[in-house]
């Protein structure tokens, strides 16, 4: 980690599915969109390259969790926009609830006097 930024290779396993699943959950979004929207909520410490992001959209529509659709986007140009399914919405809740449980009890750990 440099300074307080998270690189990639920096996230445990599973969380960028995880924050993508969020992302599009909110409202369909592009990759691009996607990834300014994950990092100004996270105030700039989780910055998404594309070489991580699109590996990680297109696992996720293989996986049936979204699904893609051609639209315009707000400059007028052709996007792909993803949006959750139902299956993406169940995997988005229960691995929710795996990631508060393991934050709560590192912060337990992380907190011990």
């Amino acid at each position: 980690m440099k300074g307080d930024r998270l690189a990639r290779s920096d996230l445990p396993q599973g969380t960028l599915d995880l924050l993508i699943l969020k992302t599009v959950a909110l409202q369909p979004q592009h990759g691009w969109g996607i990834s300014e929207r994950i990092q100004q909520v996270s105030r700039d410490v989780l910055q998404i390259q594309q070489g991580s992001l699109y590996p990680a959209l297109h696992r996720l529509e293989g996986k049936g969790r979204i699904r893609a659709k051609w639209a315009v986007s707000d400059n007028n140009r052709r996007a792909t926009y993803y949006e959750l399914t139902p299956a993406g919405q169940r995997q988005l809740e229960d691995e929710s609830t795996s990631w508060r449980a393991l934050s709560t009890a590192a912060e337990s750990v992380l907190d011990m006097a």
